[in-house]
C-alpha cells in the first residue's frame, strides 16, 4: 500500500493483488475525506465511537460508492478482540451496516467464498489481515490485536481456508497498516503471551526498552504464526504504515488517546 498523498488519500490498495486479481477487492481506508467532525474527522467507519450514527452511515456510503458495490451487500461485525471467527454468506448481507446492534455478534474474523459478499472490519491501531485464493473462492479478514493475536487468529484463518478446500499453498494473505514497533510499547504481561503463542526459540518481533517495557513489532509476530499455520512466506506481505506515525493518513486509538474514528479493512469478489 504506497501513498503518495497523505492529505487527501482515502482508501489504500494492496497493489499487487489488484494487477494478480482484478475480481477481488481489498482495501483499507484512510481518515481524509468523510463527513464526520472533531475526534472523528473525517471517513470515520465505526458505529461503535459514539459519533453521529447519521455520519458514519454517510461515510459508508462513500465506502460502497468507492467500491462501486451496494452498501447492502456489506457485512460487518461486532469485535471483541477474540479469535471467533465466522463464515458468511449472502444471507448475512447487511449485517451492521446501518446498525451497530445488528453486526455479527462477538467475531474478529469473517470469511465467504460468495461472490458479491464485502467483509467489513474495524481497526485504530490491531493489525488487519487480509486473505485471498482465487481457484476456492475463498476471501477473509482478520482483526488482530494483541489479544487476537496471542490467540491465534491468523492460524485459526487459515484453518478455516484449508477446511473450506483451499490449497495452502496458494492462499495469499496481507497484513495492513497497524501501530508500529515504533510507537508499540508493552509489559512482561503482553510479551509473556507472546512468547507462549510463538514458542521459546521466535522473539525477533520484540526489544526490551526498559526493565518494565518492550517495543513490540504485532506484524512480525503475524507473520510468523502465518508461517507456523502452513503459509509460504513468499504469500505474505505486510504493509510498512504505522497507524500511530501517519497522523496524516490514519486514526489512532494509542496516539488519540481513545477518542478517534476507526478505518475500515474490506475485502470481497466482484462478479
Amino acid at each position: 500500500m504506497k501513498v503518495t498523498d497523505k492529505k487527501s488519500a482515502r482508501f489504500l490498495t494492496i497493489e499487487d493483488w489488484t494487477k494478480e486479481i482484478p475480481s477481488l477487492v481489498a482495501i483499507f481506508s484512510a481518515k481524509n475525506g468523510g463527513v464526520s467532525s472533531g475526534a472523528f474527522s473525517s471517513l470515520n467507519l465505526g458505529l461503535h465511537v459514539k459519533d453521529l450514527p447519521e455520519d458514519v452511515i454517510s461515510n459508508r456510503r462513500i465506502l460502497a460508492e468507492e467500491l462501486d458495490a451496494p452498501a447492502a451487500n456489506f457485512i460487518w461485525a461486532d469485535q471483541i478482540h477474540g479469535a471467533d471467527i465466522r463464515k458468511v454468506t449472502h444471507n448475512e448481507c447487511g449485517a451492521g451496516t446501518l446498525l451497530f446492534e445488528n453486526a455479527i455478534p462477538e467475531t474478529d474474523g469473517l470469511w465467504t467464498v460468495e461472490r458479491n459478499v464485502f467483509l467489513a472490519l474495524c481497526f485504530a491501531d490491531c493489525v488487519p489481515l487480509f486473505f485471498a485464493e482465487p481457484d476456492s473462492g475463498f476471501a477473509g479478514a482478520a482483526h488482530a490485536g494483541w489479544k487476537g493475536t496471542v490467540l491465534n487468529i491468523a492460524g485459526a484463518m487459515v484453518h478455516e481456508a484449508e477446511m473450506a478446500g483451499t490449497d495452502l499453498s496458494k492462499l495469499k494473505c496481507y497484513i495492513g497498516p497497524s501501530i508500529g514497533s515504533c510507537c508499540y510499547e508493552v509489559d512482561d504481561f503482553v510479551i509473556n503471551k507472546v512468547k507462549n503463542c510463538l514458542g521459546e526459540n521466535e522473539h525477533k518481533s520484540f526489544i526490551k526498552k526498559t526493565d518494565l517495557t518492550y517495543s513490540l513489532d504485532l506484524k512480525e509476530v503475524n507473520k510468523q504464526l502465518l508461517i507456523n499455520a502452513g503459509i509460504l512466506e513468499s504469500n505474505i506481505s505486510i504493509s510498512s504504515l504505522c497507524t500511530s506515525c501517519e497522523d496524516d493518513l490514519f486514526f489512532s486509538h494509542r496516539r488519540d488517546q481513545g477518542k478517534t474514528g476507526r478505518m475500515a479493512a474490506v475485502i470481497g469478489w466482484r462478479n
